[in-house]
């Protein structure tokens, strides 16, 4: 049977992209097919170009860099793919690869990393952010989200079968779209993070910032807490801003490669997670490095952590709650076992993924053309 797999973008490598390379290694003689791409990152996913289709959005000026400019072009661009020849469809989205144009003979599963979350539950956070509350310019983004929620909503019936990155996600889906999913865990590649059971005197945060992340909130929390040293991993928009409410104790690093990020987190006295993820990558790495997590208790993580035995959890994104619960943390961090940490998250490993994606859609399959 021919398979095409639908990826939103493949630009930066993230989580999504790290899913998208363990499909396609357990489908290699697909096709890839997505909006816009860069040829480095297609490399790093060990997928040859030849399999890569991708929209005329790739032509478009700066598309590789600016991509998110044309968000109105998504919806038409992703349903002028002719997927016709294609048996099975896996869509690979966080955003618009679940909207390609199926017919009744073909079998589509989408593999959801979450609802389009800037149009549905983080709608007004974005609104805010971006300063598009108020004035033409809000009127226009308003306007254009409800017409991506619509569109978003109508695709739903082009997919016969949801799987869900979490329980987490698996609730969203039932909300926003009212369907029922599966839940596959994304694979980790906790080869990549090797565990150590010797810590440093230092806390450690990773991430793109960007506001959602909270790693503003982080930074002044620590920047309250004078005598604990904090390190900081990571670059983005919101980087000068961060580094302007940094205090002595704390030191931002911006963009380091994976050798560095893993040593920081095999030596951290603990990971601070302040998002609210779908799933959440990095405190399973760190964890995998028998490092515990400080985290906000919503989204992912609390299918990841095991509250006072892999981590602890505050229950608001305040700088008052993390202070306090780095001080819980201070107070007992010797009841935490590096090998135990280690042992909570091979659950996560990518063989497991492998072997449950591929017996879920050998299922389906079977269900689907042998019925």
């Amino acid at each position: 049977m021919k398979i095409a797999i639908v990826h939103d973008w493949i630009i930066d490598i993230g989580g999504a992209e790290n899913c998208l390379k363990e499909i396609f290694s357990i489908y290699s003689s697909s096709d890839v097919y997505t909006l816009v791409f860069k040829k480095e990152s297609i490399n790093k996913l060990n997928i040859p170009i030849d399999h890569i289709t991708s929209s005329f959005i790739q032509k478009l000026p700066m598309a590789q860099t600016k991509y998110r400019n044309y968000l109105p072009l998504f919806p038409f661009a992703i349903e002028e793919f002719d997927l016709s020849d294609y048996d099975i469809i896996i869509s690979s989205s966080h955003a618009i690869a679940k909207g390609v144009l199926t017919n009744s003979n073909q079998l589509h599963i989408c593999y959801c990393y979450t609802p389009i979350r800037y149009a549905w539950d983080l709608y007004p956070q974005y609104l805010k952010e971006s300063r598009l509350y108020k004035g033409l310019k809000g009127i226009i983004a308003k306007l254009l989200l409800h017409y991506i929620r619509i569109w978003d909503y109508t695709t739903v019936n082009r997919i016969d079968y949801f799987i869900a990155i979490s329980k987490h996600t698996a609730r969203r889906i039932k909300k926003i779209y009212g369907k029922d999913s599966t839940i596959i865990y994304p694979p980790v590649d906790l080869e990549k993070f090797e565990l150590s059971t010797k810590k440093e005197d230092f806390y450690l945060t990773a991430s793109r910032m960007v506001p959602y992340k909270k790693i503003d909130l982080i930074v002044e929390a620590f920047s309250q807490m004078p005598k604990k040293r904090l390190i900081v991993v990571g670059d983005g928009p919101d980087f000068r801003k961060i580094k302007s409410k940094a205090s002595q104790n704390i030191e931002l690093l911006g963009y380091q490669p994976l050798n560095v990020l893993k040593e920081y987190m095999q030596k951290a006295k603990a990971f601070i997670f302040a998002a609210e993820e779908d799933f959440g990558i990095l405190p399973v790495e760190a964890q995998s490095c028998g490092t515990p997590v400080i985290a906000y208790g919503r989204g992912g993580v609390l299918e990841t952590v095991i509250e006072n035995k892999t981590g602890v959890f505050f229950k608001e994104q305040t700088v008052e709650d993390l202070i306090h619960a780095v001080e819980y943390f201070e107070r007992i961090k010797d009841t935490f076992d590096p090998c135990k940490i280690r042992k909570n998250v091979e659950r996560f490993n990518k063989e497991r993924f492998k072997r449950e994606f591929k017996e879920f859609v050998d299922a389906r399959v079977n269900e689907f053309f042998l019925k």
